[in-house]
This record gives C-alpha cells, sequence and structure tokens, in this order.
C-alpha cells in the first residue's frame, strides 16, 4: 500500500501525451503563424492554455496541495503568482506608479492560496483579468524592438520573458499534477 498516486494518461494514442492530438486545444491543423510577433503571441497562449489543462479537473483542496516542504508551491499559487506577475510586468512597460501587489508582498501568491473554492474562482478570475490588462497593454505596442517604460524594456524581450516563465511553470505544474493523480503527459 502506497500514499502514490498511480500513473495515468488520458490519452489512448500516445501514452506520454496528456491528451490525444484531436482532443487538444492548444494545437491546430496547418502551419503556424506568421511573423515574430504572431508566433510569440502564439506560443504564449498555448503555455497559458498548458497551464490551465494541468489545473482542469481537480478540487480546491488539489489544487492548492503543496508539494514537498518546505516549498509552499502549489497549482493554485502558480495560478496566483501568475496573476501577480502578468499585473507586474504592466509595471515594467509604463512610466505611472506601479499597481499594487494582488496578494502582498514576498510570497503571499503561494503562502496565503488556500483550499477554499472562493479562492480558486477568485485566482482564475484574477488571473483572467490580468492576462487581459496585460494582453491590452501590450497591443498598443506591435513594434517588437519599442522599449518601454522606466527602464526601457523592449517589447520583444518582455513577450520572451512571458513565454519563458510560464513554460517554467508549466514544468513545475506537470510535477504537481503528477504528485495529486498521478496523471502525466506533455
Amino acid at each position: 500500500m502506497t500514499d502514490q498516486p498511480a500513473r495515468w494518461t488520458r490519452s489512448t494514442i500516445y501514452p506520454d501525451m496528456w491528451v490525444d492530438p484531436d482532443d487538444d486545444p492548444r494545437h491546430s491543423e496547418g502551419a503556424g503563424p506568421d511573423g515574430e510577433l504572431a508566433t510569440l503571441q502564439d506560443y504564449l497562449t498555448d503555455y497559458r492554455k498548458t497551464l490551465r489543462m494541468k489545473c482542469e479537473g481537480l478540487d480546491a483542496e488539489q489544487l492548492a496541495r503543496r508539494s514537498v516542504p518546505p516549498s509552499t508551491m502549489s497549482l493554485l499559487g502558480l495560478l496566483r503568482h501568475l496573476a501577480e506577475v502578468e499585473r507586474d510586468w504592466r509595471n515594467w512597460i509604463t512610466d505611472d506608479d506601479p499597481l499594487p501587489k494582488l496578494y502582498g508582498e514576498r510570497d503571499a501568491d503561494f503562502d496565503a492560496a488556500v483550499a477554499e473554492q472562493a479562492e480558486v474562482d477568485a485566482a482564475y478570475s484574477a488571473l483572467a483579468r490580468e492576462q487581459a490588462a496585460t494582453d491590452a497593454a501590450l497591443a498598443e505596442h506591435p513594434d517588437l524592438s519599442e522599449r518601454l517604460g522606466r527602464d526601457g524594456i523592449a517589447v520583444r524581450e518582455l513577450m520572451v520573458h512571458r513565454i519563458e516563465e510560464y513554460a517554467r511553470h508549466c514544468g513545475h505544474a506537470d510535477l504537481l499534477r503528477e504528485c495529486i493523480d498521478g496523471r502525466v503527459g506533455q
């Protein structure tokens, strides 16, 4: 008898995939998008979808379950963290006063991620709201070489950094999800 969940997947075609290719919302048939900006946006969209996929089908307790001590990382914490990061990226591209933190200082996005459905709903809502606001702010600057904000960050650098942040945390989400119910996949 063990507390470790058995590894499993929903995929029936490729056993190491999260879902079968026909059921994967991240990929479409045909050629990828044309142009650098469209390509970057496409990758960001896919990583955002991946994070949501890794969280789907779990209850509040599972989403708030911590990885291994001393880490406070959880899937719910990742949702909250990425909402906070989206907000912070808008601070990078403006000359205005910084927006206030959503969850407080330091690691409050992870530390205060508690197993309550209202917290889960609020995290999903905050993430969607902050993603939309950052996307809207950047849509005003389609030139990837344009430099923004006090530090003069290039739009290209910010886009690549956003992809990197989501990609890294999707890797964390893979491991967190596998620890919760054994589900594995791409």
